[in-house]
């Protein structure tokens, strides 16, 4: 584990704790074995984390059910033992990440499996839309849950957006772009910006609020001008579980749901001595 993610660990765990756990310190000092179960279906997500936030309070820990494992009710997927203090300091914060990157790895094993019924060269894509100081955790939950992070950190990928295209023109900002990086995106809400940037060189186009119908149509018009082979295409814009077949059909290549991380369902769990 990077020494920056344990630190992200000790916060959170310093953020429960506050001055001292005074219910546990009321607790003799007795040595216990605990176990954390599952209570719903779902894919586990976060469990080497779990593990870590008890190891900082010098707990042991046995990991049960690995990342990326289908779980059912009443299933233990930690095992830990230690004092009492310690462990039950520990719980709600391993209990909160577990259940929080579980949720966004069912979730997005739920949208994975749609797109390969229909179309296997189509991958799930995490956004931006993450809890802010925790987006290494809810894009690892997405990679876990069979989806791709995307982009981590501004700095990381030029996205030239409709705010950006407000200040400039699409063609300048293309134009400088190319000058400095091999790869960039740019997101646009016509068919005719789609075409003008897949001719000035653009890696990747998204195709932000596009119908199924106008995305088929605008890969139509890409493969006529012999462009389509040139450039990815993603989809993105109010893509759900119940539509997210529809725009897999299309043909495109990334298609990127931000409810998988901003509109989180946890999946249940609880720490039993």
């Amino acid at each position: 584990m990077k020494i920056n993610q344990k630190r992200e660990l000790v916060r959170f765990l310093a953020e429960d704790i506050g001055r001292g756990d005074i219910t546990s310190s009321l607790l003799p000092k007795k040595r216990i074995t605990a176990r954390i179960i599952s209570k719903q279906n779902g894919i586990l997500a976060g469990v080497k984390f779990a593990k870590e936030i008890f190891c900082l309070k010098g707990c042991k820990v046995s990991i049960l059910k690995k990342d990326g494992s289908k779980i059912k009710p009443n299933q233990a997927v930690l095992k830990v033992s230690g004092y009492a203090k310690s462990v039950l300091t520990c719980e709600r914060t391993a209990l909160n990440l577990l259940t929080r990157m579980s949720g966004i790895a069912t979730q997005t094993n739920s949208l994975v499996e749609k797109i390969r019924k229909v179309n296997s060269k189509s991958h799930v894509f995490a956004t931006r839309k993450t809890a802010p100081g925790l987006r290494f955790l809810d894009k690892e939950a997405v990679k876990i849950g069979g989806g791709n992070k995307h982009r981590m950190s501004l700095d990381e990928m030029v996205m030239i957006k409709d705010n950006h295209l407000a200040v400039d023109s699409l063609t300048n900002l293309i134009r400088k772009a190319r000058k400095k990086y091999k790869k960039f995106e740019i997101e646009v809400e016509n068919q005719n910006d789609a075409l003008l940037a897949a001719r000035k060189g653009a890696t990747i186009i998204m195709l932000d609020n596009f119908s199924p119908k106008e995305i088929v149509k605008t890969i139509t018009r890409l493969k006529k001008l012999g462009l389509r082979k040139k450039v990815l295409l993603e989809a993105s814009g109010g893509i759900n579980s119940k539509n997210i077949q529809a725009f897999a059909k299309t043909g495109v290549d990334m298609i990127s749901v931000g409810e998988i991380t901003n509109s989180v369902k946890g999946i249940d769990f609880s720490l039993e001595i």
